[in-house]
């Protein structure tokens, strides 16, 4: 006698937890490329750093909960969140900042929930909003870009390294810090908006010199992942659409208050890189469809709240906490219908 199996319809491919992760490092490459023309060396040098104190931080957890070190070591999960931490940190930063940042991910945020997959919380960004709080000197010295000083005044990659030591003395070593273009906008009392672009040298076409086309960047490695269907439209596009709605309406066109148009928040900060390598992130995400178009929502208007109305221009990284909280919540009231059923929960049919 034959008996049919029937099971599930499930999607096979070979996207690996590995794959995955490899394809995310490859995404941030036109990001980086552009953050390092403009800013110098120091991004890499933070990647560096971030990446040396990932692998030897989770092979300590590993050691610890007697797991396997290699098998785990090679997923890539704790290199991207050194890539990712490194991204978002200023350009060369001091070496032990990104040691006491990649720690706090990698140990705290991560294992100490049980590993990858059970973290509540984005380890990265986490990480950021420990350091910004507990170090807010070292993580706000950003350097200046090419064009607003010399290409001569850029970090190379032997003076990013000794900037990040502590060992960099005078001229070039030292670098050129000066405030982001959020940070801009956000300490003007007096002038019209027209004017303050006129008379801040970091002010590029519609946002920051560099930051335009680091966000451009992220832009594009974001589309790439989406074209390899890595995660879907839904958290990312939504975030953008509802930044860019409050933009607009908040926008009073150009006064000494204001909190700057739609193309100034879409490319200035963290912005692409927040909607499409740390909002997508689906361990700390909604999980259905309709859930992530509420979180990305949320996350974006959170975004212009903070940046026009808190004390923390750039906001990515307290939006994605504070909507991290609200993602088993944003769960409960999204879950899909279940197959079979036409209400929402099936245990409401008697």
């Amino acid at each position: 006698m034959a008996f049919l199996k029937i099971t599930s319809p499930h999607a096979h491919g070979p996207m690996s937890t590995g794959r995955v992760m490899r394809l995310v490092i490859i995404s941030t490459l036109p990001g980086l490329v552009a953050l390092t023309w403009f800013f110098g060396f120091g991004t890499l040098s933070n990647i560096l750093w971030a990446s040396a104190g990932a692998f030897a931080f989770e092979a300590l957890a590993l050691k610890l909960r007697k797991r396997p070190i290699g098998f785990y070591l090679s997923d890539c999960s704790a290199l991207v969140t050194a890539i990712l931490l490194g991204i978002a940190l200023p350009p060369a930063a001091p070496f032990w900042l990104l040691l006491i940042g990649i720690g706090f991910a990698i140990l705290l945020c991560k294992h100490m929930y049980g590993g990858m997959g059970y973290n509540p919380f984005n380890p990265a960004m986490a990480a950021y909003v420990f350091l910004l709080i507990s170090f807010p000197v070292e993580m706000t010295d950003w350097l200046a870009p090419r064009g607003a000083v010399p290409a001569a005044d850029l970090l190379g990659p032997i003076d990013a390294l000794l900037r990040s030591l502590g060992l960099a003395s005078g001229g070039q070593l030292d670098g050129m810090s000066m405030a982001t273009p959020l940070d801009v906008l956000k300490q003007n009392d007096g002038l019209m908006l027209s004017d303050l672009w006129a008379q801040t040298p970091q002010f590029g076409q519609f946002a920051g010199i560099g930051w335009e086309w680091a966000n451009a960047g992220f832009l594009l490695g974001g589309l790439y992942l989406l074209y390899r269907r890595v995660f879907t439209w839904h958290a990312p596009v939504s975030m953008l659409l509802s930044l860019s709605l409050m933009a607009l309406l908040f926008y009073d066109g150009g006064s000494s208050a204001s909190g700057g148009g739609v193309l100034f928040h879409l490319f200035s900060g963290a912005t692409m890189f927040g909607a499409f390598f740390i909002v997508t992130d689906p361990v700390t995400s909604a999980v259905s469809n309709r859930g992530r178009l509420a979180y990305g929502a949320t996350i974006g208007v959170l975004i212009y709240v903070i940046r026009a109305w808190g004390n923390y221009p750039d906001a990515v990284a307290f939006s994605v906490l504070l909507m991290n909280f609200a993602a088993p919540f944003i769960d409960h009231y999204t879950q899909p219908r279940t197959y079979g059923h036409r209400k929402q929960k099936a245990e409401e049919k008697v």
